[in-house]
């Protein structure tokens, strides 16, 4: 038996690798280099083409109890991520190279995983396959699946620019994360009222790049929203949101900031640093402009400007199995931000469970659907659940949970119950989900 998994990315690595590992061949379809989209760099698999941001390590946040559900499964995106981490507070960053040539080398290593480096047009109906191909899906194929699907959904995101370390000017910036967690793993770039003020004026005024149909349809998913655009909301949106200035202190004044940009770093090397929460769809020049009038960033080197791209998605709640498999064809199961979860590891998650679905219909077996109180089964049932309407990418968020049995008024304490309510099923079940 094979399974043909199309597309490289985080969610077809993971489903690839599980399905070796249950000795199962798989041939792995993916375009690069033979065809990049514009928002690729690399020739690499499992390419991070956003943040190099895996968001909070914290198990009593939803973005880390999601992590230490990932690790249960034995994830290789949480293997890469442990060997490539960077400095970055209470946050699980990685240097982008390292992190995809391990998922790359890793891949490469099974003698039963094929890979195939074509542009994939077409599905076969009586192959069992994982679509895995994400947002920025090739035409042909985006149009098949729309014929299989009937039609797709979209939302446009954006990625911050990257700087060099050394154009950063430390005079005007200091290094400190939040409320002291974690040590000095930011570099923070302050700004006084005055400062913030010429910022704001000439953000909102700066030359954007145009993008029809999105002036047209506005569909922007929030977590990525432009800079810019967010600055449109109010005067101090961008102060209270990005720009937030709390939990830190500038030890030139020995008072919190006005507004505070914070670097993240970028590879491990700590060379490069991304603007944080910084994406944007201004025109490059602008962004250099722009952006140059925060004082830190007076001469910054920029390696790479900020994009916004066009994704696309299924319907899920209305053409998808709980098992992930397609409806109208049931050896068609789907993995990863093409099914409307949002982020790297809700993307590499589905990607595990799309597999283990598979190899349990191989074997005749019962599919896997995780409870609901655990993160990824929440996620899983979100977007499969058919009474969702207007159904919107969703990343990992204890608002998808179900309610404790007690009432926990206690905000940390009541995250920590929801983890470790999802983390005991895993200790109980651990042979259900290895």
């Amino acid at each position: 038996m094979t399974v043909r998994v199309v597309g490289a990315g985080l969610a077809g690595c993971e489903a690839a690798v599980r399905l070796a590992n249950k000795g199962i061949d798989v041939e792995l379809y993916e375009m690069k280099p033979v065809k990049m989209s514009a928002a690729h760099h690399s020739e690499l698999f499992a390419e991070l083409v956003c943040s190099n941001s895996l968001k909070s390590a914290r198990i009593e946040s939803s973005a880390g109890l999601l992590k230490e559900e990932m690790r249960r499964f034995n994830s290789v995106t949480m293997e890469a991520a442990e060997v490539s981490k960077v400095a970055a507070g209470g946050a699980l960053a990685v240097d982008r190279d390292i992190f995809s040539s391990f998922i790359t080398k890793k891949v490469n290593s099974y003698e039963n995983i094929k890979v195939i480096n074509e542009v994939v047009e077409d599905i076969d109906a009586d192959i069992l396959t994982i679509v895995a191909t994400g947002p920025l899906t090739d035409s042909k194929l985006s149009e098949r699946i729309s014929e299989l699907c009937d039609g797709l959904l979209n939302f446009y995101d954006a990625a911050a620019p990257i700087v060099s370390a050394d154009s950063v000017d430390m005079d005007q910036a200091f290094c400190a994360s939040r409320y002291d967690r974690g040590g000095d793993d930011y570099i923070n770039c302050p700004m006084n009222k005055e400062q913030y003020d010429a910022f704001y004026d000439a953000l909102v005024s700066a030359e954007r790049i145009e993008l029809k149909s999105f002036e047209q349809d506005k569909k922007l998913y929030e977590g990525c929203m432009p800079i810019e655009l967010m600055a449109e909301r109010g005067h101090d949106t961008i102060r209270f949101g990005p720009m937030k200035p709390v939990g830190l202190k500038d030890p030139r004044t020995g008072h919190r900031p006005w507004a505070n940009l914070q670097l993240r770093r970028e590879n491990a090397a700590g060379t490069m640093y991304n603007l944080v929460g910084f994406q944007t769809n201004l025109k490059f020049p602008e962004q250099k402009r722009v952006f140059s009038l925060i004082p830190a960033l007076h001469n910054a080197e920029f390696y790479r400007y900020g994009v916004m791209h066009r994704n696309t998605f299924i319907n899920s709640t209305k053409v998808l199995n709980k098992d992930l498999s397609l409806k109208s064809m049931p050896n068609l199961f789907f993995a990863g931000q093409i099914t409307g979860v949002e982020g790297y590891t809700e993307s590499a998650m589905c990607g595990i469970i799309a597999a283990e679905n598979v190899i349990r219909r191989i074997k005749g077996e019962k599919p896997l659907i995780l409870p609901e109180f655990t993160m990824t089964g929440a996620l899983l049932n979100y977007i499969t659940d058919e009474t969702v309407s207007n159904f919107q990418p969703m990343g990992a968020n204890f608002g998808v949970l179900p309610p404790l049995e007690v009432t926990i008024r206690d905000k940390k304490e009541r995250y920590a119950e929801f983890s470790r309510r999802s983390l005991k099923w895993f200790d109980d079940n651990v042979k259900e989900v290895l």
